[in-house]
């Protein structure tokens, strides 16, 4: 008997992201479809033969696959075991209609960066809580992609504009607890989503959610060593839940917040008077 198949599907509350969708199919196939919309897709086990437009494809774990929105396509697994795939579908509007023509050319972009981005991507839209995350890192997949498809190959440069990355740091300071999205910023700064996220990058060594993150576990630090219970700390650090706080905290510093609470020495005030010293 067939191994059945798997499938996760939900809408993020992300903008230009009308669904993902997580799968494992051993024998299915799929007919010739369209989609109304962009279809991302990674593979990360087997592989998956595909017919766009009348000419035929591969997607392999290697490679990002790029589809574009009504054109038509099909698919079936290329190995004995099946595939495991997950699929992002982009708003049409994600990418530009003048692309279309390239895509069904040349699906498949082999690039090391953009498939870790993709990754990355996903990863940040199977939890809750990291908004200005999964926009940056929307940003990034899509401008990654118009450069491979547009021009060949991804931006040499980095985008140079230290006085709007020093504005949005700015920005970011000013609301390390409620949080800033990526399009408010932008309007404030005049700028694309886009050129926020690389100018900052460029200036700071880091995409903007990143920074905002330490500048969260930062106030978290001094809160736990104030002695607010970590669910307390959560909340008026800016954080989705305690749970939230505690994989952004580990991940920066190693420990859970509970271990780095015990770690901590007695402050001069609460610790007890031992022994005069003798000289």
């Amino acid at each position: 008997m067939a191994e059945a198949s798997r499938v996760r599907a939900w809408r993020p509350d992300v903008p230009g992201i009308d669904e993902v969708f997580h799968a494992r199919f051993v024998d299915h196939a799929y007919p010739p479809h369209t989609h109304a919309t962009w279809t991302l897709l990674v593979v990360d086990d087997g592989a998956v033969r595909y017919d766009l437009d009348r000419a035929e494809h591969g997607a392999v774990s290697s490679a990002v696959t790029l589809l574009p929105p009504g054109v038509a396509h099909d698919g079936r697994s290329a190995t004995v075991g099946g595939f495991r795939k997950r699929v992002l579908y982009l708003d049409d509007a994600a990418l530009p209609a003048g692309l279309v023509g390239r895509a069904v050319d040349r699906p498949a972009v082999v690039d090391d960066v953009l498939r870790g981005a993709v990754d990355r991507l996903h990863r940040v839209l199977d939890r809750p809580g990291d908004e200005l995350a999964a926009r940056s890192g929307l940003a990034l997949v899509t401008d990654r992609l118009v450069a491979h498809l547009h021009r060949g190959g991804p931006d040499a440069e980095a985008v140079r504009d230290p006085r709007t990355a020093g504005a949005l740091r700015d920005l970011l300071d000013a609301h390390v607890v409620d949080g800033l999205t990526l399009d408010a910023a932008a309007a404030v700064l005049h700028v694309t989503p886009t050129h926020l996220v690389k100018a900052f990058a460029a200036e700071f060594g880091l995409p903007p959610h990143r920074y905002l993150v330490g500048r969260r576990v930062d106030l978290a630090r001094r809160l736990l060593l104030a002695g607010l219970p970590a669910a307390r700390v959560a909340a008026e650090a800016g954080f989705h839940d305690q749970a939230h706080l505690t994989r952004h905290f580990r991940r920066l510093l190693g420990v859970t917040p509970g271990r780095y609470v015990r770690s901590a020495r007695p402050s001069r005030a609460t610790r007890p008077a031992g022994p005069a010293r003798r000289w």
